[in-house]
């Protein structure tokens, strides 16, 4: 065999490889012209070689931003040095649909690109290639995982019963808080409440009704919380809620609306012989507060005294004596 033979049949077989490939490659010249289109791209896009040969890459691909590209492709062309683009930073170059059947979840193949320069015999760099490389897998996985991450973080946070937050959390939520307070001059309150004569609806009508009232209480409750309200179902039947930027005055408006609330319950399940009523105390953050457990105490000391005065009324946590009803 001849050596015309020989690298005729490198040719040859670097063309097979070029074209079979499992990347796209893309050879563009100094116009942004298509000079190399491979079996890659022809079989995600639907465009033969021939018909993509000598085509501007942006006429013929919309969806590529020629500005974002050619701040991309310059250096390449004038340093000869290589750029690259993860998917993390941009999907896509091209906007191919996602034919893998593992990661069908994806309507688009998701892409790593890389701009390397091509030199010519005289070491000028009048053609750059683009690798396009199929990331969909590593998106999707990563999706899914940080999907999975998100989903048990919420459950971590989350009464499985009312699906309002729960006590661990909320608990470190109003620590943030008070920490925040001490540094502010905006005041924040506390509202701890629980249901009056709990035990006994559930010893009279069975805990099933009870967890329907508490799950009743957590529906409507979700409905009229502000977005920086945090609420929690905090133990058994007590609630707390966490007031940023609510001073005592408005907190005893908050509570007054779930007293009210709570009476006027409509459920089919919940009794119908005895009235639903709740007890609530309120706590405004006291700069003399040691502690965030302090404000919590303060707070549970006012619930007591609504619960010891009867029942389905707030009282206000007074520092300079008993707590009294506002």
């Amino acid at each position: 065999m001849t050596d015309a033979n020989i690298e005729l049949g490198d040719i040859h077989w670097l063309m097979d490889i070029l074209q079979n490939i499992d990347v796209g490659l893309v050879v563009l010249d100094r116009d942004y012209n298509i000079q190399l289109w491979n079996g890659f791209m022809e079989s995600h896009s639907g465009l033969s070689p021939q018909k993509t040969r000598g085509e501007n890459l942006f006429e013929l691909f919309s969806e590529i931003p020629r500005d974002w590209f050619m701040k991309k492709a310059e250096p390449v062309f004038q340093l000869k040095t290589r750029t690259f683009t993860i998917w993390e930073q941009r999907p896509y170059l091209f906007r191919f649909k996602n034919y893998r059947p593992i990661t069908g979840r994806a309507s688009v193949m998701y892409q790593n690109t890389s701009i390397i320069p091509l030199e010519s015999i005289d070491r000028s760099v009048n053609h750059i290639c683009v690798i396009i490389y199929d990331v969909t897998d590593t998106a999707v996985s990563q999706a899914d995982a940080e999907s999975a991450r998100e989903s048990l973080s919420e459950r971590n946070r989350t009464d499985l019963l009312t699906g309002l937050n729960n006590r661990n959390f909320w608990l470190s939520e109003m620590e943030r808080e008070f920490n925040r307070c001490q540094r502010s001059v905006l005041p924040s309150s506390l509202v701890l409440f629980d249901i009056d004569g709990f035990r006994r609806i559930n010893l009279n009508h069975g805990h099933q009704t009870g967890d329907q009232l508490l799950r009743s209480i957590a529906a409507s409750l979700q409905q009229m919380l502000r977005q920086t309200d945090i609420i929690c179902r905090y133990s058994g039947e007590m609630f707390a809620a966490l007031l940023v930027d609510t001073d005592e005055e408005e907190a005893a408006v908050f509570a007054e609306r779930i007293r009210v609330m709570v009476s006027n319950l409509q459920d089919s399940h919940l009794p119908t012989d005895s009235p639903v009523s709740v007890s609530l105390g309120i706590a405004r953050f006291q700069n003399d507060f040691p502690l965030a457990q302090d404000w919590l105490q303060a707070a549970d000391k006012a619930l007591y005294h609504a619960k010891q005065s009867g029942g389905n009324q707030y009282s206000i946590y007074q520092p300079e004596h008993t707590p009294g009803q506002d």
